[in-house]
């Protein structure tokens, strides 16, 4: 089975689970300011969420300067995750 690797600024953790990848990435990085409107977000998949879920591609490109390939890599990040994350176990793990 395919491990979950974190990916952030080099960072190389790999993960069995997604869930722990999730918590990984919100607890031990640092969070980064939305370009778009100034929210502060957890880095990876969490910054992924908001910027798709507040925001349109439009946004997106013009304050990342993304590309259509890097807006499409992103936007499949985030299915595959929700396909398989349990994000009420991640919520309830950061909550603690």
């Amino acid at each position: 089975m395919a491990r979950w690797e974190c990916a952030i600024e080099g960072d190389d953790a790999a993960f069995d689970r997604v869930e722990d990848l999730m918590v990984h990435q919100a607890a031990e990085h640092d969070r980064i300011e939305c370009k778009v409107c100034g929210a502060v977000v957890p880095d990876g998949y969490f910054a992924i969420r908001h910027a798709f879920d507040e925001h349109s591609r439009a946004e997106y490109v013009r304050a990342y300067d993304a590309t259509a390939a890097e807006v499409r890599r992103r936007e499949k990040v985030k299915e595959v995750v929700e396909d398989v994350a349990d994000i009420r176990e991640v919520v309830d793990r950061l909550d603690e």
